[in-house]
């Protein structure tokens, strides 16, 4: 699936709407290059699931947002080798709510099969947004204009 938002706000609320369609245990992968607008969608989602505003988790690698179903959002931007993982208990996080992982690219050999990918990049001043593995989900995610 193929999408663009035209600004931050755009891509907050299609984070909301893509959020209304996840599940506990899933593992949604991030990638783009900085500024493509990750963390912008992830507020959306996390708001959407939590109800609270999301902070980008840059140095502390997860932060934890308790509710009906957890969300867990990590930002492995400063993560070099998978093996960092162990060391802020990653196994113990899968299945227990919904992952959120920006900077997929760098774990990829380790996310299990089933995993949701959002791809970002910036073309022509838009954000293009390629979003894989949620086939039988989702038809549309932007609602109908009413006339």
């Amino acid at each position: 699936m193929l999408l663009h938002t035209k600004n931050s706000r755009e891509t907050v609320e299609l984070g909301k709407r893509i959020a209304g369609i996840l599940r506990r245990g899933d593992i949604v992968g991030f990638t783009g290059d900085l500024g493509s607008g990750k963390t912008t969608m992830i507020k959306g989602m996390v708001s959407r699931l939590t109800g609270m505003k999301a902070k980008s988790p840059t140095f502390v690698l997860v932060n934890e947002y308790p509710g009906k179903v957890p969300v867990f959002h990590f930002d492995l931007y400063r993560i070099k080798y998978t093996e960092e993982l162990s060391s802020i208990g990653w196994e113990e996080y899968i299945g227990r709510g919904i992952i959120l992982v920006e900077w997929a690219e760098r774990i990829e050999k380790i996310l299990p099969p089933g995993t949701i990918f959002v791809r970002m990049e910036i073309e022509n001043g838009k954000r293009k947004i390629k979003i894989t593995g949620l086939k039988g989900r989702i038809e549309n995610p932007h609602p109908q204009k009413k006339s």
